[in-house]
This record gives structure tokens, sequence and C-alpha cells, in this order.
């Protein structure tokens, strides 16, 4: 009972803030939109929300009611944030709306001057560099399901925050090299982000292998669950870690799809870097460039 009122109180502050981020990001959408209509396509916007709604999904949802029932909840949560929400956000290029969306005396005053600063250029510099985007996802996938730390995740709600904060914050650095939105600069040859995400696939195979054909319940808490879909504890866990599995595959195999798309067609290249350029000369843009 206590953790089912933490989740409802959760859930409205998760609700409601997503709802502010969903407005800021519109607003400043439409006003980029004022200047240039194809500034940032409608695809792009539908992406962010969509991202946003997955997030909601995830943490706010029924669905997080189940995760200290049943891992396959748990493993859901876990793969929406990091691997379907957060290229959804960066698809949505939110940078530029969401600094114009903000009250523009605030951006000026506190933001941009912050953005400026060497500090934030050399720690922004450091966290982009696609090892660290890689290891700071292989580590949290690892980390949070290691039995004890796993355990502790569960028993606290603070904790329990702090994992799927960290899932989502080390999944928006995983897809930052490889969609690389407005104003990642690239510095590495596209072609190797299909190695990035190849290796990426190696941690989330062998700990799926792992929980499928291990013959135990790795995380006894589920023993005395309520088991709501008469999955026993074990049944429970392969079908989490099966889910893992094919959904990782599939998301990292089409990354790696369009990627090789790119790679071979010419022509798509030239009118991406001409359709960039063309971006970073637009009135919208300028502006935002100077903000920052």
């Amino acid at each position: 009972m206590p953790h089912t009122h933490h989740v409802a109180s959760e859930s409205f502050s998760v609700t409601a803030a997503l709802i502010v981020v969903a407005l800021v990001y519109m607003s400043g959408w439409l006003r980029i939109r004022r200047f240039d209509p194809d500034e940032i396509a409608n695809w792009r916007a539908a992406s962010f929300l969509i991202g946003l709604l997955v997030i909601w999904v995830s943490v706010a949802s029924p669905l997080a009611g189940l995760d200290h029932e049943l891992l396959t909840a748990h493993m859901i949560q876990h793969l929406l944030l990091m691997t379907i929400a957060a290229p959804l956000i960066w698809l949505g290029t939110p940078i530029r709306p969401l600094l114009q969306g903000l009250p523009q005396r605030l951006v000026r005053a506190l933001i941009a001057p912050l953005l400026r600063s060497s500090l934030a250029k050399h720690l922004g510099g450091a966290l982009a560099h696609p090892a660290v985007c890689w290891f700071g996802a292989s580590a949290t996938l690892v980390a949070w399901h290691i039995p004890a730390v796993f355990m502790i995740g569960l028993r606290s709600e603070a904790w329990h925050a702090i994992e799927q904060a960290s899932f989502l914050v080390t999944g928006l650095l995983f897809w930052w090299p490889v969609i690389q939105p407005w104003p990642a600069v690239s510095k590495w040859p596209q072609w190797s982000m299909l190695l990035y995400l190849f290796f990426a696939t190696l941690p989330c195979d062998i700990l799926s292998g792992f929980l499928v054909f291990c013959d135990r319940v790795v995380y006894p808490i589920y023993f005395c669950a309520p088991q709501p879909f008469g999955l026993s504890p074990l049944q429970d866990q392969q079908c989490a870690a099966a889910l893992m599995w094919t959904c990782v595959t599939v998301v990292y195999l089409t990354a790696g799809s369009v990627v090789t798309a790119q790679l071979l067609s010419p022509r798509t290249s030239r009118e991406y870097w001409i359709a960039a350029s063309q971006t970073s000369t637009s009135p919208q843009t300028t502006r935002s460039l100077e903000v920052i």
C-alpha cells in the first residue's frame, strides 16, 4: 500500500513536469516556425512529444505500479527510458525549441552565460565523446542489474527514482553521437557509429543471455510478489530477458540500417549537408547560436 501511494504521488509530479516541458517545447517550436516553417519539421515535434509520452508510460502510468511485482514490467521501464524515449527526444532536436520557449530574460541572464562558460564547454565535449557515452550506458545497464544493487532500487523509493533517472540520462548520452542533434558537430566518421552500435549490443546480449538461461531466480524479491499474470518468478525472469534481448537487437539494428543507408547514399548525404548549412544561416538559428 505505501508503494501504491508513492507511485500515485510520483505519477502526479512526473506528469506535471512532462506537461510543462511539452508546453515550453511547443511554444519555442511555434516561435521558430513563424520565422521559417521548414526549420523544424512536424515529424520532429511529434517525435519529441512521443518521447515525453514514452517517459510518462514508463514512470507515471499504471506500468510503474507493476515493477515491484514483475521483473518484466521493471525491464520494460528500463527499455522505454534508455532505448525508446531517448532517441525520440533527440530526433525532436529539442535544444533550440526549449531555448526559444523559455522566458528570454531567463535565457539571457542565466542559461546563456552558463552555456558559454569554459567549464560547460569542456564538460559537454567530454560527455559527448562516444567512448564516454558508450561506457556510461553500458555501466548503468550492468550496475543496476547486479542483484544487490537491484534490491536497493526496489526497497528505496529514492534510489528507485535515481535508477530511472540514470537510465534516461545515460540513454540520452548514448544516442547523442548516433543522432547528433543540433548543435552537435560530428568529429567522428559516420561508419564508426556502426561499430558503436554493435559493441553496445554486447553487454545487453551477455546480461539477457545469462538471465534467460540461468536455472535459478536471480532476484529473490519476486518470490514474494503476487505474480498477477500467472508467471512463475523464473518464467518472469526469462520473459524479461528475452524482451530486452529482442528490443535492443531490433532498435540497434534499425539505427544501424539507417546509418548504413546514409553511408551508401551520396545524394542523401549531400542533401543533408546542404540542409544543415541552410539551417545554420536561418534567422532563428542565428539567434539561437547567439544565445549560446
